[in-house]
């Protein structure tokens, strides 16, 4: 039984989200519960930056959410279209973006790095 889980992917660019959804060769996907200590992720390495690629995974791996930078409005348009939840404009690391998703908290727009000293 499936209990309030999302499959969601975020582009990568090392531990941060990557700038920009069409250069990402990397993408982190995760399935979790609210409960964002028990889950499980995996990597998935590109064969090369390609958004119409990008977007095909997307859909073969039955992702829910997208949550991603910069993304061109085609393919934000071509995502929501097929019911995917894209959630554009974060900048952070993948840790801080999934941690504010599962509190409520990640909107389109947010900025967060940790801020130092």
């Amino acid at each position: 039984m499936v209990h309030n889980t999302k499959k969601i992917l975020i582009p990568l660019h090392g531990n941060d989200v990557a700038p920009r959804f069409d250069l990402a060769t990397e993408v982190m996907i995760t399935v979790r519960d609210k409960n964002i200590a028990h889950g499980e992720e995996k990597i998935v390495v590109l064969s090369q930056a390609s958004a119409e690629k990008l977007c095909h995974l997307i859909l073969t791996e039955e992702i829910d959410v997208v949550i991603c930078s910069g993304v061109e409005e085609e393919y934000y348009q071509y995502l929501t279209w097929k019911k995917v939840q894209v959630i554009d404009s974060v900048i952070g690391s993948w840790e801080s973006v999934l941690k504010h998703f599962y509190e409520g908290t990640l909107r389109a727009g947010d900025i967060l790095f940790d801020k130092e000293g």
